[in-house]
C-alpha cells in the first residue's frame, strides 16, 4: 500500500525557520534508511504558507487567496510518499523519525487511493488512461519527461 506521510507545520516552519545542520543530518540518515528499505517513493519539504496560494472552487467560479493561512496545525510543512506493507509498518517508520521541528510536532499518515478503491466507476477506458499517464510521469513510455501522452497513432 502507498501512504502519504505529512509533516504538519509548526510556528517555526511557518516563520520560515530552516532546520539546523544537526537536524538536516539526522533527517538525511533517516531518508537513507527509507530508501535502502525500498519504502520511500518521494519526499520534500514545503515553503511556509506565506509563499503559497489557495484556490477555492464554487461551481464554475475560482477564487485565489494568497497566504499566509491561519491554523498552523492544519498546514503541511513537508511530505513523503511511501510504499509499505501495512499502516502498522508506516507507523513504525514514523516512530523512528527524528522530530522534524524544533518544537513539538505532528506527522499524519494517510493511505493513498489505489485503482481497486474506485470499483466499477473506474471503467477499463479510464483505467487505461490513468496507466498511460503514470507511464508518462515515470518516463516509462519512451517520451522525454514532461511530454504529453501519446495519442494512439495521431
Amino acid at each position: 500500500m502507498r501512504v502519504m506521510v505529512m509533516v504538519k507545520a509548526s510556528p517555526s516552519s511557518e516563520a520560515g525557520v530552516m532546520p539546523d545542520a544537526r537536524l538536516l543530518a539526522a533527517m538525511g540518515r533517516y531518508n537513507e534508511e527509507l530508501v535502502r528499505a525500498g519504502v520511500m517513493l518521494a519526499g520534500e519539504g514545503l515553503h511556509p504558507s506565506s509563499r503559497g496560494v489557495r484556490v477555492q472552487f464554487s461551481g464554475a467560479r475560482r477564487t485565489v487567496t494568497d497566504g499566509p493561512f491561519a491554523e498552523t496545525r492544519e498546514l503541511v510543512a513537508g511530505f513523503w510518499l511511501w510504499q509499505v506493507r501495512s499502516m502498522e509498518e508506516a507507523i513504525e517508520w514514523v516512530r523512528r523519525c527524528p522530530n522534524p521541528m524544533p518544537e513539538d510536532s505532528e506527522i499524519e499518515i494517510r493511505p493513498v487511493f489505489e485503482d481497486a478503491d474506485f470499483g466499477d466507476a473506474l471503467t477499463p477506458e479510464l483505467r487505461e488512461r490513468e496507466e498511460r499517464l503514470r507511464q508518462v510521469v515515470s518516463g516509462c513510455d519512451g517520451a522525454p519527461p514532461g511530454s504529453p501522452p501519446s495519442r494512439g497513432g495521431r
